[in-house]
């Protein structure tokens, strides 16, 4: 069915009204919510006697305050639905659900207290978490061993779910973390190895999807997920990003790092181009993936595979990191640039696509500071930025190999950057008398070889 054209500046307009609000709290969808018990000493009474255990009776129900499960090394955790589906909700400050375990060691079995054994394996599960305070959370896990978080949604909280102090071994799947105020997963200065994130939707968190800051944090894995417009639902300012992993706030500390992360086949978009008539960008500075690292401890040990990203301020934003693989992923609709490796070392970019699709972009990729990278195999159509689609800055052993480049103003510039190769480009469409290579007097060995120009 076509839609008359009023009709469709009427929704543009309604969707930027709509992207700019705080997210609501629980009373607006419960209308009944002042008259419902608070079953807060209820569900602690019962968490004390069962050992951990909740079975929620079907519909909603009202809490003040944290129901929080201590193991102490002489029992579990299960909280979940005794049948049909179950919300509670959170009306007060602090975690709906806290599950505090007593493991100090790490992954090893040898560092692992006989005791911390019986505590292995807490579950939650299958129940749905709406906040009613500004400063109320979801779930929140302190120092377990094996926790699964699966089939649950949080929404109108602060942070859908934050990891502190210690972890290991948690499995985080078929969640739904939507439109809250802070983060949808938070890692929080967590001691963390062993996490894998899968099949969930994280959306309209406007601090963050999944932000990993500070602590120390290997074996990430976030797979099959749809993370999306997760910063400011107007033209605020932001730094935040769908996956953010940061650790430039302590750069004296090497304690303090991240590496050994996978992020495969997911799709991790917006919110920069449709923003409707009410701003004309949302999310200012956003991006799909940004890594924060610092000299002391880059990010390290990353591969970025098989995703989809598109509609934020920067796509990619890689900043003091080592060893990265950024393969096989599909990327439009940046607004203004794609990807920028900054301060970093062995960053491998090969075979993705690189299409503003319907929108005009300057879809930049920028080198700058970086040595020993790969640009390989990759498609760069329309790409809009006059001054080059590939700017490479004070950066030296940089291999550009057998990339495609068509319908694009600019090539590849090079700024005081040493041992440049740009081998064998296909290039069609650029205008009349533009070279594919511009470099500078201040840059030195710059080798030029078996590119192919076509009008």
């Amino acid at each position: 069915m076509k839609i008359p054209f009023f009709s469709t500046l009427l929704l543009l307009f309604t969707c930027g009204r709509l992207a700019a609000a705080e997210p609501p709290l629980a009373s607006t969808q419960f209308t009944e919510l002042a008259s419902m018990p608070d079953r807060t000493a209820e569900f602690r009474e019962r968490l004390g006697k069962d050992n951990g255990t909740l079975l929620l009776e079907p519909g909603a129900h009202r809490i003040t305050g944290t129901l929080e499960v201590v193991l102490s090394g002489t029992h579990g955790a299960v909280i979940r639905p005794a049948s049909g589906s179950a919300t509670l909700i959170m009306d007060g400050a602090g975690p709906a659900i806290r599950i505090t375990g007593s493991h100090e060691g790490t992954a090893s079995p040898a560092s692992f207290k006989p005791a911390t054994f019986h505590e292995r394996m807490p579950v939650v599960e299958g129940i749905e978490i709406v906040g009613n305070h500004p400063e109320a959370d979801g779930i929140e896990l302190v120092r377990t061993f094996e926790a699964i978080l699966s089939k649950v949604a949080v929404r109108w909280c602060r942070d859908g779910i934050r990891l502190s102090e210690r972890n290991r071994n948690v499995t985080i799947s078929d969640v739904n973390l939507y439109e809250n105020r802070g983060i949808g997963l938070h890692l929080d200065d967590v001691n963390l190895h062993q996490i894998d994130v899968a099949n969930s939707h994280i959306s309209y968190n406007r601090g963050g999807g999944i932000v990993v800051r500070d602590g120390n944090v290997r074996n990430l894995q976030i797979t099959g997920c749809d993370i999306e417009s997760n910063m400011p639902g107007d033209d605020t300012p932001t730094g935040t990003a769908n996956i953010l992993l940061d650790v430039s706030g302590s750069p004296d500390d090497k304690t303090r790092s991240i590496a050994e992360v996978a992020i495969t086949g997911c799709t991790i978009q917006h919110s920069s181009n449709y923003s409707g008539r009410e701003f004309k960008e949302l999310a200012p500075g956003g991006a799909n993936i940004r890594f924060l690292g610092k000299e002391i401890a880059p990010i390290d040990s990353v591969t970025i595979t098989g995703n989809v990203l598109s509609d934020v301020s920067l796509n990619v934003d890689l900043r003091d990191c080592t060893d990265i693989t950024f393969t096989g992923n599909v990327l439009f609709a940046p607004n203004p640039d794609n990807l920028h490796v900054i301060r970093s070392k062995r960053v491998v970019v090969n075979g993705n696509t690189f299409n503003p699709r319907e929108f005009e972009r300057p879809g930049r990729i920028v080198f700058e500071a970086s040595q020993d990278c790969v640009f390989s195999n990759n498609t760069l159509r329309a790409l809009l930025a006059p001054e080059g689609s590939v700017v490479v800055k004070n950066s030296r052993r940089i291999a550009m190999n057998g990339n495609i480049l068509t319908e694009s103003p600019g090539g590849v510039k090079i700024e005081a950057s040493d041992d440049i190769v740009v081998k064998d480009w296909i290039v069609s469409g650029l205008p009349d008398g533009t070279a594919l290579v511009d470099a500078d007097a201040a840059s030195r060995r710059i080798v030029e070889e078996g590119n192919v120009t076509a009008p």
